[in-house]
């Protein structure tokens, strides 16, 4: 086995152990990507590789569409659009029971279309619904748990910052990956959606129905919501119909989020002020990520650790489903104890040569598109499963009257949705390439 090999695995080994120490995820991917750079080089390579490298992965133009992304959905948080959105699906299914939950997973869907944070979502909707479902009696659990898992579709529906950060790493086309993730994420909010049907044909009591709505309560619902299904439409469908890329798609989102904000009087300077900031803040904690990641990822090509992997997989002829099976199970595992974007960052590099490199019957070009599909489906999985959470735990610091293990029992019959997705996107993968094949 190569030294270099060696020294790969003895970098992950490190930087699994920083990261269980709790050291922050940037600083940890760095640390240890510099100096395993200069254990196979010196310090002077390693100088001369940061002299350009920061800049030239910053002024990356389509590293702009992140901020933008995050903006437009701080501005659709602070406007109070999750709301109105919450309060038109509730006018069309919550007199039914289990109405109310389906309403917030519909409107989740919806919110998802101007917000590519899952935390995001997650945050805004323990806000905007919680109230509202446990005023009615729903199972608190239950309830928390479906705002939970209604903000993983975040970073399914597009515009998602997971799916740009893939799409990045992998050098994959943006629009392509906004396209093929529209019918997994549709999948997941009707079984979701069926979850809760199937939940409470069982047990009514779980979900009760809301007061009936008068016809102009209704109306009023569905007439305030128009400007956000605007919104979503213009941002979405131009980017479909190759009118924007996401780039320009992002700030013509923006300014429409602004805009609507400013009209109704939802966005005072306070509130932009608020906006703002948060979108620095998370744009910063994202790009410094982001640099460790690529003195990470230097190290590694220098280490030639993910060909020679691809190498062997291909060699030892094994099974390219077997293969894949094994690799998403690792990101099930990885994603219940790890954030997301650095599991993602911290495996990309390794994972993708070694699918890429398999012989799944379609163009490698596909292959990569497809497994990003894969990749978000687990993702969304770990965000929301035991121990590590990381929605439970947003939600569950908004509703802290409410026990964490209560919200991972009200989880679990939409983790067995979820693995059920899982199963049909790796089994039929035109549900993942069917649009992109016939948009592109």
């Amino acid at each position: 086995m190569a030294p270099e090999f060696i020294i790969a695995g003895w970098g992950f080994a490190i930087l699994l152990l920083l990261i269980v120490l709790r050291a922050p995820i940037a600083l940890a991917m760095l640390l240890v990507g510099a100096l395993g750079y200069v254990h196979i080089l010196d310090w002077t390579a390693l100088l001369n590789y940061l002299k350009s490298t920061p800049y030239h992965l910053f002024a990356n133009y389509t590293l702009s569409v992140i901020p933008l992304f995050i903006l437009m959905g701080a501005l659709a948080e602070r406007g109070g659009l999750a709301r109105e959105l919450f309060a038109a699906c509730n006018a069309l299914v919550g007199r039914r029971p289990g109405g109310m939950l389906m309403s917030v997973i519909g409107a989740s869907s919806a919110f998802s279309a101007i917000s590519g944070s899952s935390v995001a979502t997650t945050a805004t909707f323990g806000r905007a619904a919680l109230p509202e479902l446990l005023r009615y009696r729903t199972d608190p659990g239950l309830a928390t748990a479906t705002i939970a898992i209604g903000g993983t579709l975040g970073i399914l529906i597009p515009p998602s910052v997971i799916l740009v950060i893939y799409a990045i790493t992998t050098e994959q086309n943006i629009a392509k990956l906004f396209i093929a993730s529209l019918i997994p994420g549709l999948l997941a909010t009707a079984l979701y959606m069926l979850a809760v049907w199937l939940l409470v044909r069982k047990r009514p009591q779980l979900a009760p129905p809301c007061d009936p709505m008068s016809a102009a309560e209704r109306a009023r619902a569905f007439r305030e919501v128009i400007p956000v299904l605007l919104i979503a439409f213009v941002v979405v469908g131009g980017i479909y119909a190759g009118i924007f890329t996401p780039t320009e798609s992002a700030a013509v989102g923006c300014v429409a989020v602004l805009v609507v904000g400013w009209m109704r009087g939802d966005l005072p300077w306070r509130e932009l002020k608020a906006a703002l900031l948060s979108t620095a803040e998370t744009t910063a904690m994202i790009f410094a990520i982001l640099l460790g990641a690529e003195i990470f990822n230097a190290f590694l090509a220098l280490s030639q650790a993910p060909d020679l992997l691809a190498l062997w997989v291909t060699e030892q002829s094994f099974p390219p489903y077997g293969v894949l099976a094994v690799l998403l199970l690792t990101y099930i595992v990885l994603g219940a104890v790890m954030d997301e974007l650095a599991m993602m960052l911290l495996t990309l590099p390794v994972f993708f040569p070694v699918v890429t490199g398999l012989d799944f019957g379609m163009p490698t070009e596909e292959v990569g598109i497809w497994f990003g599909m894969l990749v978000l489906v687990v993702v969304g999985i770990g965000l929301t499963a035991p121990p590590i959470g990381l929605n439970v735990f947003v939600i569950s610091s908004i509703a802290k009257q409410v026990p964490i293990a209560a919200i991972y029992r009200g989880v679990m019959p939409y983790l067995a949705m979820d693995i059920l997705r899982l199963v049909l996107c790796v089994a039929f993968p035109g549900l993942s390439l069917w649009l992109v094949r016939i948009l592109t």
